[in-house]
């Protein structure tokens, strides 16, 4: 039998039909096996405190925060790493939590714009110096630029007012007032040194 274009492409698809059938019916057996369970019940240290929550296995850390533990100053912009909106700190560093699977900060430290505040509801140095100087507009980049800032200082205590703006430059503001906020960012960096 000779072979043709035809007869050919009948072939590829059917092969194609008949692969594509397989992996179907035996797409459960690797669940089925325990190859990708994921623990769900996890336990995460959040701002101090230890929570247990029930996460999905793609679950990022913004959501888990938002709508498993209701701390909704972690705030959703683009939710694909690009605004900063959702940064909080992990293990004292920034992160887009948009970007961090809950699966994966297990046994690290969370902190939120919740957590920055002292001893009987005491103002994080920070905070303190973005209301002095009402540095935001509609400020819902507010806690990201926040927890950006806070991530920076402990690295570079006193900075110069460029390399604060470097520092937090993984930040957006839809307002587009970046003077008004590296001001209000630069009086909570000085508060932090009388600290």
């Amino acid at each position: 039998m000779s072979l043709s274009r035809r007869n050919f492409i009948k072939g590829v698809i059917a092969g194609g039909a008949v692969a594509s059938s397989a992996a179907y019916l035996f797409r459960g057996a690797g669940s089925l096996l325990g190859q990708s369970s994921v623990e769900r019940l996890l336990t995460l240290t959040v701002n101090g405190q230890t929570r247990r929550v029930d996460v999905l296995k793609q679950e990022t850390l913004a959501m888990t925060l938002r709508y498993k533990l209701g701390l909704t100053g972690t705030k959703l912009g683009c939710d694909r790493a690009e605004c900063g909106a959702c940064t909080v700190l992990i293990d004292e560093v920034p992160h887009y939590s948009c970007s961090v699977l809950t699966h994966m900060v297990r046994g690290r430290r969370i902190v939120t714009i919740e957590g920055l505040e002292g001893p009987g509801g005491v103002l994080h140095p920070v905070q303190r110096g973005v209301v002095d100087e009402q540095g935001f507009q509609c400020a819902f980049c507010l806690p990201g630029f926040v927890m950006a800032a806070v991530g920076f200082l402990k690295t570079n205590p006193t900075p110069t007012r460029e390399e604060l703006a470097h520092g937090i430059s993984g930040n957006l503001c839809r307002c587009q007032d970046y003077d008004k906020i590296l001001t209000a960012l630069m009086r909570g960096a000085e508060y932090m040194r009388r600290s």
